[in-house]
């Protein structure tokens, strides 16, 4: 089973806190990690941890910082094909801050508004010999390039993307957060198969041509949310390379929503994985 996820790469800084610092205010960290982000990235970690043999394609480049991602993306069986292997520049760098009472997190990050990559050289092999694709928007050449493979497409479409106009009418699945509000005609009227929108810990609701549902997401004991939305995702396209025909969405849901509710169980960035139920 091989997976292909292309978009953001950025180095993450998490902290977590036991409250969130008012202007002018230091608070000190209860604990501090570091690993690679982004939401193409987490779901390709995620992938991997599902038992997929996993490509990440993304910009990460020659700076010491990419060493950081680089190395954690190994450590959790990703290969990378790194678009921007030559730049001299830093990869984006996200401030995640995690509230310990609640698991909710805030994030400042500049993502890769500045970085504008071609698609590299070997990518249409790798997706020739991918059983899925997933992208998340922010390279839009990669996203555009993976559309247009012809491979089974998944959209994380958490946040609008200026290229998703483009990227849509090859999607199988577009997942999207209630935030960005689709409007399901809209969306399945670019010629998307299938959408499901989340909403947090309430139902995640799908339409499939003139079939609609909700899918039930499980309570669960909350103590990091910080990229669940990206392992939802990184599941989602796990289960839809095992049902490339995706005859059961709502079941394929469900999947996604039992990975991302042990990743939301667990503190820090990578701890959860372990607790999957087939770890690598």
């Amino acid at each position: 089973m091989r997976v292909v996820c292309a978009g953001l790469a950025t180095v993450d800084l998490v902290y977590r806190t036991d409250r969130i610092p008012a202007a002018d205010e230091k608070v000190q960290a209860l604990s501090a990690e570091i690993a690679a982000g982004g939401p193409a990235t987490n779901a390709a970690v995620t992938a991997a941890a599902l038992g997929a043999e996993v490509t990440l394609v993304s910009a990460v480049g020659a700076h010491p910082l990419g060493d950081l991602i680089r190395a954690d993306l190994a450590a959790y069986g990703v290969t990378l094909l790194d678009a921007a292997a030559d730049s001299p520049a830093p990869p984006p760098i996200s401030a995640v801050t995690v509230l310990a009472a609640t698991g909710q997190r805030s994030i400042v990050s500049r993502n890769a508004e500045d970085t504008a990559v071609s698609v590299p050289a070997g990518f249409d092999r790798v997706l020739a010999g991918a059983d899925v694709v997933l992208v998340d928007g922010h390279h839009p050449a990669l996203a555009l390039a993976a559309a247009r493979s012809g491979r089974p497409l998944v959209v994380d479409a958490g946040s609008r993307r200026p290229v998703f106009p483009r990227v849509l009418p090859f999607a199988d699945v577009v997942a999207c957060s209630a935030a960005f509000a689709p409007d399901p005609a809209a969306v399945l009227g670019t010629g998307a198969r299938h959408l499901a929108v989340t909403a947090g810990p309430d139902p995640v609701r799908w339409w499939s041509g003139d079939r609609s549902g909700t899918v039930p997401v499980p309570p669960v004991a909350a103590v990091d949310t910080a990229g669940a939305g990206d392992a939802f995702h990184g599941a989602l396209a796990v289960a839809v390379a095992r049902d490339p025909g995706i005859d059961d969405l709502a079941g394929a849901l469900a999947y996604a929503i039992g990975v991302a509710g042990v990743r939301v169980t667990h503190r820090g960035p990578r701890s959860w994985l372990t607790h999957l139920p087939h770890p690598r």
